[in-house]
């Protein structure tokens, strides 16, 4: 929970107060499989499903046909150091279904940087073996050399 707390009433005129809301969204990829007008969201607990729906249409000007919600407990975990058991907070997950015609695919942010990585793993691989040819020593063991 946020720590913005506001006074009712302060001293002066105009009363200077910005309201400002708790709600926060994160747009989350789906585990399962699903239809392509489905947008899955990790929300705050707080947001009800109207919240959500006025969020998303006022803010984002996003057209929605239904919106659904759930509670997700948080996994429990046993600590190794001091041998306890320790519960993750409950997250709300609000499952957003928009017209027939629009649809919703989640971007491929790392297929590529998975490419560039094999291609930098290459890549110092042969510098690597550039930097150890001229600094081997014949009739010596390989653990012998730099």
């Amino acid at each position: 929970m946020s720590t913005r707390f506001y006074p009712l009433y302060q001293k002066g005129n105009p009363q200077l107060r910005v309201f400002l809301p708790n709600f926060w969204m994160k747009l989350i990829k789906p585990t399962d499989k699903q239809l392509p007008n489905i947008v899955q969201f990790h929300c705050s607990m707080e947001m009800t499903k109207y919240d959500i729906k006025n969020y998303l249409e006022k803010i984002y000007k996003i057209d929605i046909v239904e919106i659904r919600t759930r509670i997700a407990m948080g996994r429990f975990k046993r600590d190794r150091l001091q041998h306890c058991v320790i519960k993750e907070d409950d997250r709300k997950i609000a499952y957003v279904i928009l017209p027939k015609d629009q649809s919703f695919v989640f971007p491929k942010l790392f297929e590529d940087v998975k490419k560039t990585d094999e291609e930098n793993l290459n890549m110092l691989k042969k510098d690597l073996q550039d930097f150890l040819e001229p600094n081997k020593a014949p009739g010596l063991p390989g653990w012998f050399r730099i």
